[in-house]
């Protein structure tokens, strides 16, 4: 029997990444993302506007990538899976949070530089895998490649 637990989705950053560092160095990027559906209402014929609302996490080179590139508003294509984790909240409560483990993420703005506005050098890769390293020239795709979106 076939299982499988794949998220694609596309859309907008709400607010700038939080970055944290785990104590063993590896960089942990939290970010919520908009995804909002346009639908007809079938009483009014009013073009209607319905947003959801998702957690991202991002790891390791993904996270960097994050840091660096992506602030509120981004538009930001991302594949990955749905976890689920539980933990107690200080008065002893059983919490549940469903986030998107990112394993692909594409930046769909055009490079600007970092985040502060600076004249940082443009983003290295518009395109990073979970796997690869954000550090190494080699995670990028070759230049004809990035304007080649499928949709």
């Amino acid at each position: 029997m076939y299982s499988l637990n794949r998220v694609t989705l596309l859309g907008n950053l709400g607010a700038d990444p939080e970055i944290r560092h785990l104590p063993s160095g590896i960089p942990v990027a939290n970010f919520r993302m908009a995804t909002t559906e346009s639908y007809k209402d079938k009483t009014t014929g009013e073009k209607r506007d319905q947003t959801e609302w998702h957690s991202i996490v991002a790891w390791r080179g993904l996270a960097e990538i994050a840091e660096k590139y992506v602030k509120k508003g981004s538009k930001v294509y991302i594949e990955g899976k749905l976890r689920t984790r539980q933990w107690q909240d200080k008065d002893g409560v059983q919490r549940y949070s469903t986030e998107i483990q990112a394993d692909q993420m594409i930046l769909l703005d055009r490079p600007s530089g970092d985040r502060s506005g600076g004249d940082a050098q443009a983003a290295p890769a518009q395109r990073q895998t979970a796997g690869a390293s954000a550090s190494s020239p080699t995670a990028a795709p070759p230049e004809e490649e990035m304007d080649d979106l499928p949709f």
